[in-house]
């Protein structure tokens, strides 16, 4: 007997991407090559972008971020893109005016987005409320609410289901998820807070976003599913697993073992995954693979693509050695700061302060801007207070004076004053990017050429050997196929 049917959302492209290759994985013409068989699989949505994305694709890649949602929907007709939004912020820290957020909303539907996830990492209803309106006012999106989940004393069940009942009373909000950034909903978890929730929520539907950090995803994806939820988010191939969401693949053989109905086109979901198996070959990126449960994340509670990028960088300086003893930190500074939920943007701000304390001199020697406009409250109210001992420190500086004099809000009226008559997605960058970063994009030319994986390691020999004066000529040669390429531009 066929159970209910489940909807899968895609997340490789943003949070897959962004948990186990540091968000700087995937240009634009990687996207445009799969994206026409991504649209054939029958996923619900495409998780696809958030601003930091926007902005990763213009430091890393100098692509026009608007463009790449125009163009990757322009392959994809059928599947929604979503853009996830965290309060009234577009990439900067600092939070904008209702004005200038309205402008984000409906460039970014006027693109091609047709579907928003609305977070507020401090659980901020009113803010939620509010982002809601304004996407459904400036275009008409579909709008997803977000539960954050974490694990605290004071966030059960009914403390979930308050949440909810008070949004679902809105008509701007269309259906619920519960986000799992670290990966911490248990199956026995997933069994009670389903249910909980999606009596708060009535008639409007529930899916469900959990991470694989722990090992909990994938069985925590399947009582998800068995407790009333409607989908569940996954990663394709390489980009599942790991730090991500559950594999595709396997996450519709064990829900279709089970009874359910899984509306999905298995050649082409399979199509996609041989896709990124490639690309992940040819560029040297990490594949996903089932993790073992780890109880450590149950107390630092850092998510996936925060503990991949603080690798990174750990490695980059040369101070790998001592990831443990950043984690270690870490819960310390999140007790410090009152427990935020460890949730874009806190755990960058949290690990980042970590690093700071465990490589510095002394513990809180430096401290970022971010942190200080945490301090000060500027995110909201964490969920306890800040360590009196600890806010003295950040806030006893002459960079917190400086902080405490800006204006609260950019707005739209500063920006066009600022900026002059531009158009708004050149104004949207302007008001929030580095002007270098912004100038350098705009001096590249348009997307490049399709990508293909397998001419990936020629092309970037080529490029390698062409940066040398003396390498003159060059001849790549293989069963089948022969490139000549001569200094004087002549290709054979």
């Amino acid at each position: 007997m066929v159970k209910q049917e489940i909807g899968l959302v895609d997340v490789s492209m943003r949070d897959g991407n962004q948990s186990l290759w540091g968000a700087t994985g995937l240009s634009t013409p990687q996207m445009l090559q799969i994206a026409g068989q991504i649209d054939r699989v029958g996923f619900r949505a495409i998780d696809f972008t958030a601003s930091s994305h926007m902005a990763v694709a213009v430091r890393y890649f100098k692509e026009n971020p608007w463009e790449r949602i125009r163009r990757v929907r322009a392959v994809m007709p059928r599947t929604p893109l979503q853009f996830i939004t965290t309060g009234l912020r577009f990439i900067a820290w600092q939070e904008m005016d209702d004005e200038l957020m309205r402008l984000v909303y409906r460039q970014l539907q006027v693109c091609g987005i047709r579907r928003f996830a609305v977070m507020d990492p401090m659980h901020d209803l009113v803010a939620i409320l509010t982002s809601s309106r304004m996407i459904k006012e400036e275009g008409g999106a579909e709008v997803m609410a977000a539960l954050t989940f974490t694990l605290s004393d004071v966030h059960t069940d009914r403390y979930y289901a308050t949440c909810a009942t008070k949004l679902a009373a809105s008509p701007h909000i269309d259906l619920f998820y519960i986000k799992d950034p670290s990966g911490l909903l248990s199956p026995e978890r997933a069994r009670t807070l389903i249910p909980a929730v999606q009596a708060a929520i009535g008639a409007k539907s529930l899916e469900v976003h959990s991470h694989c950090t722990i090992g909990f995803g994938a069985l925590s994806a399947v009582a998800a599913a068995e407790a009333g939820a409607s989908a569940i988010h996954v990663g394709v191939g390489v980009l599942g697993n790991g730090t991500s969401l559950p594999e595709a693949e396997r996450a519709v053989a064990n829900l279709r073992a089970l009874g359910f109905s899984v509306p999905v086109d298995d050649k082409a979901l399979r199509r996609v995954a041989t896709y990124w198996r490639n690309l992940a070959v040819a560029e040297s990126l990490p594949q996903g693979k089932p993790r073992e449960f780890d109880a450590t994340f149950l107390r630092h509670q850092i998510a996936g693509g925060v503990m991949t990028t603080m690798e990174r960088q750990l490695a980059e300086v040369g101070l790998a050695h001592r990831l443990a003893d950043v984690i270690e930190e870490t819960e310390r500074v999140r007790a410090e700061l009152g427990q935020p939920i460890m949730v874009t943007p806190f755990p960058q701000m949290v690990c980042s302060q970590a690093l700071f304390n465990i490589i510095g001199g002394r513990r809180y020697a430096q401290v970022s801007d971010q942190v200080i406009r945490y301090v000060m409250g500027r995110f909201g109210r964490p969920t306890r207070p800040v360590d009196p001992a600890v806010e003295a420190v950040i806030l006893d500086r002459a960079r917190a004076k400086e902080i405490e004099a800006e204006p609260l809000r950019l707005t739209l009226a500063e920006m066009r004053q600022r900026f002059g008559a531009l158009p708004p997605e050149d104004l949207l960058l302007r008001a929030v990017m580095p002007g270098d970063q912004l100038d350098a994009m705009c001096a590249e030319p348009p997307f490049g050429s399709r990508y293909v994986p397998a001419l990936s390691p020629i092309l970037a020999l080529i490029r390698e050997l062409a940066a040398r004066p003396d390498a003159k000529d060059l001849v790549v040669e293989r069963p089948g196929f022969r490139l000549a390429l001569h200094r004087g531009g002549a290709l054979v």
